[in-house]
């Protein structure tokens, strides 16, 4: 049994214009996959965003403040706020850099690697929630056109 509903309004003429928009769609596919993915993360307490940072960190040994700003696209200000949490947490730390003491890196702390290890599955079910309707080879191609425009445009 099919549980999804057809918006009251879907047979509009501007729903209808909305719909031919990939920019629109696009985004409205970004806040979907946002909001579900906030979901499998409420119960720690941390966000996307969070996990971003988390994600960007397990890739490299540290990061400036402002190079993990510069690589995720977020403000320089909400950089200083996820950090924060993200030490609170005890995921992340702060270190003097060793290429400038006066300057502070932020560092995956083992308790941020375990984070990690328990959300991707959590990742994965949000992935195959929003490509329900595709088979695997259109999931496939479509992650290679995404990945084509994000590496243009990012």
């Amino acid at each position: 049994m099919n549980t999804k509903t057809t918006p009251i309004d879907a047979d509009e003429p501007w729903m209808r214009e909305l719909h031919a928009d990939t920019g629109y769609l696009l985004y409205r596919l970004g806040l979907r996959s946002g909001q579900l993915f906030n979901s499998c993360l409420q119960e720690s307490g941390l966000r996307l965003r969070h996990y971003a940072v988390l994600r960007y960190l397990a890739t490299c040994e540290g990061a400036l403040q402002r190079e993990l700003s510069a690589r995720l696209g977020y403000d320089p200000s909400a950089i200083v706020g996820l950090v924060d949490d993200l030490e609170k947490a005890g995921f992340a730390e702060r270190r003097p850099s060793p290429d400038d003491r006066r300057s502070r890196i932020v560092v995956l702390a083992e308790a941020g690697r375990a984070f990690l290890r328990d959300t991707d599955e959590a990742g994965l079910k949000v992935t195959n929630e929003l490509l329900e309707p595709l088979d695997a080879g259109e999931r496939k191609t479509l992650h290679a056109l995404l990945l084509r425009i994000a590496q243009d445009g990012l």
